[in-house]
């Protein structure tokens, strides 16, 4: 597939420069070839492909594409049935001829433009000409392939009857998928056409009976994500939420049920978008999070709607398929001290066992400090970016409730993102955010809501140290085992900053003991160690 560009518009960099343009003038023939001999092996690729295409059409090598359209036509034809027989092309040949198809194309001479783009397109879109490229067409020309791909596409559109209109823009998608991105054909053809398509209307009940038989003939074949696709824009265009709904109910495919609700939501209708993410919910109820997304959905439209069972809404989706950013909405849901921590409780004892992350906060909600230093002492020491792991939740938590006040900033940032307790743009919550309007209070929204403070006597603040220690000593023993460098930075900050907020007498004497014994076979850690060192203060 085609990568779209942004490019600017020659010439644009030097608009108003005076200076520049009494300096070019100053310059004869020969001056100015050395300024783009100079300038050329400094440019990135593009920028170089741009320049030599330029230097090219004003050198008159556009000159063959010149004269009727007709002429111009055919001598694109032979060009691209010679470059096929000999298996390659120059780029900026070929960049110059997709330049004419697209002024045909602007001067609505369709005829000329699709016989232009069909020689050059479709031969590249089946790997049979070859640019020089390693990679994709559009890395190595300066035309935008993928626009190019949807002029052909309106072209045939423009050139077709109405009777074979849908099938020919078909067949003329599929000669160019190889160079064009055609997700969503009908906001293509429209987007990309320069004046009112005829019979559109018409076309698109084609097109959504056309497509519909596709589906279901490539869906044998194992394939048929792209036609799914365009089925479901079709249906949107003919018959609104209430089609997709259908199609969703028939079918119980995931993309099927969200773009249903996605329509609802679009629409702004809270009602319908509530009922239909419950139902998308029950459809899909494998695997649980898809179905539990949904019904993030519903709770969205549920707080739209100012419905009073909003807590009952969100709690469904969190057992649902259990994740930190459902947990927090759920609790978060609540105002008061008691009841919160009332309905930690509640959720602790539904909790699945895998879920030691969301455990370890709703211990901490409820003031269970040891069980939640055994809970991150007793966690593996690789795993830390697994959302179940503990370790990221429960170490600058602890940290804070132990550090001096004044030094609680410097310790967070020597933990680095871990320690702004930074868990929350998960993909899911990110979702339910963008997509739903679902806010998720933070953890320390919600430490503060419980009144999380610090250990109250000697006894649990050594026991929360000692659980630092545990959890910190085999992160870095699975980091150094597994020759995680990209995690030694981390590691080594664990050990240095529990070191530091560690006022026992054993402290440093700890601290040194591990940077020796494994600072001694692994230099990189060593390194971290310092650099750890550094940050903390």
């Amino acid at each position: 597939m085609s990568r779209r560009r942004a490019k600017p518009e020659p010439g644009a960099l030097c608009d108003g420069n005076d200076e520049l343009d009494a300096d070019l003038a100053a310059l004869d023939a020969e001056g100015l070839r050395d300024v783009v001999r100079t300038l050329l092996p400094g440019l990135d690729d593009g920028s170089r492909r741009r320049a030599l295409t330029e230097v090219a059409r004003r050198a008159g090598r556009g000159d063959a594409v010149a004269g009727s359209s007709e002429a111009i036509a055919a001598e694109v034809e032979a060009f691209a049935a010679e470059a096929r027989r000999a298996g390659y092309a120059e780029p900026v040949e070929v960049d110059i001829r997709l330049g004419a198809a697209t002024e045909a194309f602007a001067a609505r001479d369709y005829a000329s433009a699709f016989r232009i783009y069909r020689a050059l397109l479709v031969p590249n879109s089946a790997a049979d000409i070859d640019l020089g490229q390693d990679e994709l067409v559009d890395e190595v020309l300066v035309a935008d392939v993928d626009a190019c791909a949807r002029q052909f596409v309106v072209a045939m559109y423009m050139t077709s009857s109405p009777q074979r209109r849908a099938k020919a823009v078909l067949a003329a998608i599929r000669e160019v998928e190889g160079v064009g991105l055609f997700d969503a054909p009908l906001e293509a053809l429209e987007r990309t056409a320069v004046e009112a398509l005829p019979d559109f209307d018409d076309f698109v009940a084609d097109w959504r009976a056309l497509v519909e038989m596709q589906v279901a003939e490539v869906a044998g074949r194992g394939r048929g994500r792209w036609e799914q696709a365009w089925l479901r824009e079709a249906v949107a265009r003919v018959e609104g939420p209430a089609g997709l709904g259908e199609l969703a109910r028939g079918t119980r495919r995931v993309e099927d049920l969200r773009a249903w609700c996605d329509a609802c939501e679009d629409a702004a209708d809270w009602a319908a978008a509530r009922a239909a993410c419950e139902e998308a919910a029950a459809l899909v109820e494998h695997p649980a999070d898809a179905s539990a997304a949904f019904l993030d959905g519903a709770a969205g439209a549920a707080i739209r709607l100012g419905a009073d069972d909003v807590d009952a809404a969100l709690e469904r989706a969190w057992r649902r398929a259990p994740t930190l950013g459902r947990l927090r909405r759920w609790l978060g849901a609540v105002g008061s001290r008691p009841d919160l921590v009332q309905r930690a409780g509640v959720a602790l004892a539904s909790l699945p066992t895998a879920a030691e992350r969301q455990r370890a906060l709703l211990l901490l909600l409820r003031g269970e400090y040891a069980s939640v230093a055994r809970l991150v002492a007793d966690a593996a020491g690789q795993g830390w970016a697994e959302p179940s792991h503990p370790g990221p939740l429960v170490f600058p938590i602890f940290v804070r409730l132990l550090a001096p006040p004044e030094r609680s900033a410097q310790y967070a940032r020597a933990l680095g993102p871990m320690g702004g307790f930074d868990l929350s743009m998960d993909i899911e919550t990110f979702m339910a955010s963008d997509v739903h309007a679902l806010e998720t209070p933070d953890v320390d929204a919600l430490l503060a809501r419980a009144e999380v403070g610090r250990p109250a006597d000697a006894e649990m603040r050594a026991i929360m140290l000692d659980a630092l220690r545990t959890a910190a000593e085999k992160r870095v023993e699975g980091v150094a085992a597994g020759k995680r460098r990209r995690h030694y930075g981390q590691a080594a900050a664990l050990v240095v900053v529990c070191a530091a907020v560690d006022d026992r007498p054993d402290a440093m004497a700890w601290r040194r003991r591990v940077e020796a014994d494994f600072g001694r076979s692994y230099p990189a850690l060593k390194r971290a160690f310092v650099e750890a060192a550094r940050a903390a203060g």
